[in-house]
């Protein structure tokens, strides 16, 4: 029998595969993951027995097949394959973070999975990277691709202040919310942000930190967002809550961004810069401060002896989630600051396990709303998609392979005490 497998899950022009090639290719990735260590993996698949792999050392995990064509996406496609045949519903797992953390722990035996049979797509998906390049006209696109889904579709699953990015939780029982404003928060305290400060924000979002920096801080804010939708929604949140006198809301690129200001900040933004940009966007970020002024960069991060390999490589996230996307690594921003900038690194803050939880909390809203998002238009694909999206980066922070810091630059003249 003749299958077919898409080059992409979305595409229109499947490829032809025959059954016999699939049997192949099964014995390939069960062979592959029958040699992991410290994995108790259970195999169900509706016509065979139950198969146990790995070598029993953790707790056990299934992973339901419910269509062999699984087997093609993940050994022609690798890990982005892995997550299209996800999408498509071709497998599940009763307990899917913690597989990939498992997963995540073996990764230097799962590397294979790239390499081999797994490298035909890598040039279509280098391809499809190099198109999405983020000089100006390419960053609207990237941004818009994702913040632009629609600002109802959002609010479903983040906090009542529409917060996207890692929550601080100060105490374990802390709601989202409470761990939300917590963050708030401490961005403006280890600014030591004042009133009378002008504080210039790179990427609005929807207005969450402009609108805490203006009204709890008395600090008057210049803030700036390419994507219309978040524009639409902070102009509208900024004027309700009273501060349009103190928040200008721009809708320009970072490089076209003027003026001198006191205090600077970016909440997860500079994971849409893209590695040739980083000495361009600090650049301006040290241009854009006074000789006594202070940045502080919220920043996901990847581990600093991957960085070069991984910008390199195409992988599910930057594919369907974050295209142009590019995590960042502590080392390398440190070297483009030191020979490209005038910032030194004063303080350096890594809350990784907050992400973790954070992501945990967005997923568990995002299947509570489900049928709420589905009545949005948006297909099965697309809630499979989105839910593999937040599982994976839940395992990545939860086991420290993907991190989250504060970073807080000061210029030359900007002599201050301890972060509080």
């Amino acid at each position: 029998m003749t299958q077919h497998i898409r080059v992409y899950a979305d595409d229109k022009a499947p490829i032809r595969i025959g059954s016999a090639a699939i049997d192949l290719l099964r014995r390939v990735f069960l062979s592959r993951i029958g040699d992991l260590r410290n994995i108790n993996l259970r195999v169900l698949e509706d016509d065979r027995e139950p198969l146990l792999l790995g070598d029993g050392q953790d707790s056990q995990f299934d992973i339901v097949i419910h269509d062999p064509l699984f087997y093609a996406y993940a050994c022609l496609g690798g890990s982005v394959g892995v997550g299209e045949a996800y999408m498509l519903g071709l497998w599940e797992s009763d307990d899917l973070v913690n597989l990939v953390r498992l997963f995540i722990r073996n990764r230097d035996n799962l590397e294979t999975m790239d390499s081999g049979l797994g490298r035909l797509k890598k040039p279509l998906l280098k391809l499809f990277e190099l198109r999405r390049r983020n000089h100006r006209q390419g960053s609207r696109l990237n941004i818009a691709a994702h913040y632009d889904l629609g600002n109802d579709f959002f609010r479903l699953f983040l906090d009542e202040s529409m917060t996207y990015s890692s929550a601080i939780y100060a105490r374990p029982e802390d709601s989202l919310e409470a761990a939300q404003q917590n963050k708030l928060d401490i961005v403006c305290r280890k600014l030591g942000l004042q009133p009378g400060d002008h504080l210039i924000e790179i990427g609005t979002g929807w207005g969450a930190l402009a609108i805490h920096a203006a009204g709890q801080y008395g600090a008057r804010v210049t803030t700036t967002t390419i994507s219309q939708e978040q524009y639409d929604l902070a102009s509208e949140r900024i004027k309700a809550a009273g501060l349009a006198d103190r928040i200008e809301l721009l809708q320009c690129d970072y490089r076209e961004l003027s003026g001198t200001y006191d205090k600077l900040v970016s909440i997860e933004m500079i994971e849409a810069v893209g590695h040739d940009y980083y000495p361009q966007f600090l650049g301006q970020c040290d241009a854009l401060l006074k000789r006594d002024g202070q940045a502080l960069i919220q920043a996901i991060t990847t581990r600093d002896q991957i960085y070069h390999q991984a910008r390199k490589e195409a992988d599910f996230i930057r594919r369907y989630i974050f295209p142009g996307g590019n995590l960042p690594s502590v080392t390398h921003l440190l070297e483009v600051a030191t020979d490209t900038t005038s910032l030194r690194l004063f303080h350096l803050d890594d809350f990784s396990a907050d992400y973790a939880r954070t992501l945990s909390q967005w997923r568990e809203r995002f299947w509570t709303r489900a049928e709420a998002i589905r009545s949005q238009g948006y297909s099965e694909i697309f809630m499979r998609m989105w839910d593999y999206y937040l599982a994976i980066c839940e395992a990545a922070f939860a086991e420290h392979h993907t991190g989250v810091v504060h970073m807080l630059f000061t210029k030359p003249g900007c002599i201050r005490g301890a972060v509080s």
